[in-house]
């Protein structure tokens, strides 16, 4: 199943998938099996919900934040199984759904991060094998002496209002 694909064994059952398939299908079948893999090596996967008979199942995965030692980022999406890619007809995208929740895991040690109200990418994950990506931006309001972590889909054409936020307060860290 194209969607178990994860870690080590992707090159693996890239092959095998490839060299059962006459030559047009091995590039569209290298495609499918290359779109699951994640941009970041930043994330773990610690939990995986079945939702349902057809292989639909939420992920949850740990993100620690590469510049800001000390915090953990819960992010949970939504995986397509094989069963419900067949009958909508949609191959080659998850939905855009996420949600996220940061804590502090540690003592806190900010590095040279993004300061503007832009913020700045933690973490990036295809959902789709082109265009769509499910992003984690952190903010820092120095207002309030308080990261802000937002999870989003990014799309080239259409964007998506589907959003989650979290906040770590930074007590005692003196930026």
């Amino acid at each position: 199943m194209i969607t178990a694909i994860r870690g080590n064994d992707i090159v693996a059952r890239a092959y095998t998938c490839m060299n059962g398939f006459k030559s047009p299908s091995r590039f569209v079948c290298a495609i499918a099996a290359f779109s699951f893999i994640p941009l970041s090596s930043m994330a773990e996967t610690v939990g995986n919900v079945d939702v349902d008979w057809l292989g639909n199942d939420i992920i949850v995965e740990a993100v620690s934040d590469p510049k800001v030692k000390g915090v953990t980022c819960h992010l949970a999406y939504f995986e397509r199984g094989i069963i419900d890619r067949l009958q909508k007809g949609n191959w080659f995208e998850d939905p855009s759904n996420s949600s996220i929740s940061c804590r502090q895991t540690g003592p806190i040690e900010i590095g040279d991060i993004e300061r503007d109200d832009e913020g700045e990418t933690v973490f990036t994950e295809r959902r789709s094998v082109i265009f769509k990506t499910l992003n984690v931006k952190r903010i820092f309001d120095e207002a309030n002496n308080t990261l802000i972590y937002i999870s989003h889909a990014r799309d080239v054409q259409n964007g998506s209002a589907k959003m989650s936020m979290s906040t770590v307060p930074l007590y005692g860290t003196g930026n």
